[in-house]
């Protein structure tokens, strides 16, 4: 018997519950993800984990959710069968565990076609009506739309049962969704939104006017059957007129079959002309199908083998040179678009030319691609070698100014010299000093700093208050500007001018000095001046400051060009009292704290300033040195780290009363 929840095993439970329904509404009722896949999965293993731990919470819980309610705008109809969710597997110990407890061995694998589930019943070989999965209960009334698409048969041909409901997916070829998002107001993100979105329509017209397709894959209510496999039944799927994804479906017999499998489908999935999400797994017997039945919302007899959500294999076409602020050169491959975790992905950082020669990654190869969550896409290996490729060759001079390209001894990075007029450092180093949370000027963003470089109007920060004064007159006169937009900029720039000491040490772009860096530096040197006589080794005894962060800062104030540039940016502004009055706490000063998952009650921002004011030292990661880690609703992985470290873990209860 499972162990009673408390109230924080409570409330992270409900916390999770609504966001996988507000999240399902989205997905499944409107067909517009809000989420990627990867962010999904982990919420729902989360709540899937207290759920099997705490079973009072399963019931009415997730465990025994599938789909989203049925929309308001269509009619619904009771399914006769339920229409149920597959259970998802992520890697081979989980295959494993799944097949130990098979009393067969005789599997069929099929691929996870990522589109929309339907259903539609024969009788007497007519097509009468067609339904969504829904709540898995009830389906939405979409019969008229799938008459439409030319791969459901409107009469069953051969020999077919009086009555047969067949389930499949209606999806988007990747040829089809690219045609459609060129010729369409409307941009969809991915074929399975383009393909639920077209399918879903009040007025059929519109999906009879979209390019969609759709398989056949199994089977609801039935007057009779003649098959014994599922492999048979594809078989009588594709007599009766349906298209199977029977080409690329195989019989295995042990989790190493399985794996073979997944490990080619994924080396040739960009060759599949539609997207897919995973492999399905059956028992092949339909008799051992139906003496396994099912749990509450999924069947015992099929998994789903999911591929990972943040990684996909694509052709690399192309590789770039990107030039950032510090001028540092960043090679970028351009991809042949692919669909990973819900996001078209055409380009991918590698980082630096090092990395291209560990990788010997080659125009014309096929490679993984990563992305998680928010993280910039990036290349992880080479899947299969193309013919005839040549290795990269990293240029010695500037893609943007001409200028030379060096690498400082023991760095890895190679930058531009030319950090004065090289137009690419000049408007990275302005997009970041107007930026949020350094002078957080309103109004300038990365299309008026182009323009203001291109016009020579800005070269430096300083320039940018006075620009009022020398341009405004111009600039009421352009395209996009007026007189109030004007005003406006100029009231965001006055603003401006009166700044914190640690937003100014952010703003002025010192190399590998942050948000968290600066407030450090801040608090401890308390002036401008104190901070710019400082010496290497005074900032090395600083707790958070390394040698090379050390150098950087020295070499910054050091540096003639930066200097000057910033004495002219200091007779244009003025520096606010820096301190932050620290607020005595035993319980939190100079204690190295992690935020994780969601306060009820303050923002990220705010809990750090607490923090920050309490004495503590907020981190962005947890460590061995972590002291604590507050925990809010549906917090993930730092959690998990910080319990297999032993870390003190708070509740926001405990943050609260800390803090009072």
């Amino acid at each position: 018997m499972g162990k009673t929840a408390d109230l924080f095993i409570r409330a992270q439970h409900a916390e999770l519950l609504k966001k996988l329904n507000a999240w399902d509404v989205a997905y499944h009722q409107n067909d517009a993800p809000v989420v990627d896949d990867a962010t999904y999965d982990d919420a729902k293993k989360q709540i899937l984990a207290i759920e099997a731990e705490y079973p009072e919470l399963a019931r009415g819980g997730f465990s025994t959710h599938v789909g989203a309610a049925v929309s308001s705008k269509f009619k619904s109809y009771p399914h006769k069968i339920p229409m149920l969710s597959i259970a998802d597997v992520f890697d081979e110990n989980e295959v494993r565990e799944w097949f130990n407890k098979l009393a067969t061995k005789d599997l069929f694998v099929e691929l996870k076609v990522d589109g929309l589930s339907f259903a539609a019943r024969y009788e007497n070989g007519v097509f009468v009506r067609g339904l969504t999965r829904g709540s898995g209960t009830a389906g939405e009334d979409i019969t008229a739309n799938l008459k439409t698409i030319a791969d459901i048969p409107q009469r069953l041909s051969g020999d077919f049962p009086d009555v047969i409901e067949v389930r499949g997916e209606v999806y988007m070829a990747r040829k089809d969704f690219i045609a459609l998002n060129e010729n369409s107001s409307k941009k969809f993100a991915n074929p399975r939104n383009a393909a639920a979105g077209s399918l879903r329509q009040l007025n059929p017209a519109i999906t009879a006017s979209r390019k969609l397709s759709a398989f056949g894959y199994t089977y609801g209510d039935l007057s009779g059957r003649d098959w014994e496999t599922q492999a048979e039944f594809f078989d009588k799927l594709e007599s009766w007129g349906f298209k199977t994804t029977r080409q690329w479906a195989h019989v295995a017999h042990s989790v190493e079959d399985v794996q073979a499998i997944y490990n080619d489908v994924m080396l040739h999935r960009d060759e599949i002309p539609f997207d897919i999400d995973g492999l399905v797994i059956k028992v092949n017997s339909v008799a051992t199908q139906e003496k396994m039945g099912a749990r509450a919302n999924s069947p015992r007899w099929e998994i789903a083998y999911k591929f990972p959500a943040a990684r996909g294999i694509t052709k690399l076409n192309a590789i770039t040179i990107q030039v950032g602020r510090t001028g540092v050169l960043t090679p970028v491959a351009e991809l042949e678009p692919i669909n990973i975790g819900g996001v078209l992905v055409s380009r991918a950082t590698l980082h630096n030319a090092d990395e291209i020669g560990r990788l010997d990654v080659r125009v014309g190869d096929k490679v993984v691609v990563q992305r998680a969550g928010d993280v910039i896409p990036q290349i992880v290996s080479v899947a299969e070698k193309g013919e005839n490729t040549v290795p990269f060759v990293f240029p010695d001079t500037c893609p943007v100014c001409g200028g030379a390209v060096v690498q400082e001894s023991g760095a890895v990075a190679r930058r531009c010299v030319n950090s004065l007029s090289c137009g690419a450092q000049i408007r990275g180093e302005l997009e970041h000093f107007v930026s949020r949370h350094a002078f957080d000027i309103e109004g300038i963003g990365t299309k008026q700093i182009e323009l203001f470089v291109n016009l020579k109007w800005v070269t430096q920060a300083a320039d940018i208050f006075t620009l009022i004064e020398k341009h405004g007159a111009e600039l009421k006169s352009m395209d996009g500007f007026g007189v109030k937009s004007v005003s406006n900029l100029n009231a965001s720039i006055e603003k401006a001018r009166n700044v914190d000491l640690h937003r100014l040490i952010y703003a002025i772009g010192i190399p590998d000095v942050g948000e968290v860096t600066a407030k450090i530096l801040a608090r401890e040197f308390k002036s401008l001046p104190a901070l710019r006589g400082a010496s290497e080794a005074r900032l090395i005894e600083i707790d958070g400051i390394g040698e090379v962060m050390a150098h950087e800062i020295v070499s910054f104030f050091a540096d003639e060009h930066s200097s000057a540039a910033l004495d002219n940016l200091l007779q244009q502004i003025n520096i606010k009292n820096p301190e932050i009055k620290i607020v005595e706490n035993a319980a939190l000063n100079g204690k190295r704290v992690v935020l994780t998952g969601t306060l009820t009650k303050y923002t990220r921002d705010e809990a750090k300033e607490i923090l920050e004011r309490m004495g503590a030292k907020p981190q962005g990661s947890v460590s061995q040195k972590t002291d604590i880690v507050i925990a809010g609703a549906a917090a993930g992985s730092k959690l998990t780290d910080a319990e297999k470290l032993g870390i003190t873990i708070w509740t926001e209860e405990d943050f609260e009363n800390a803090i009072k």
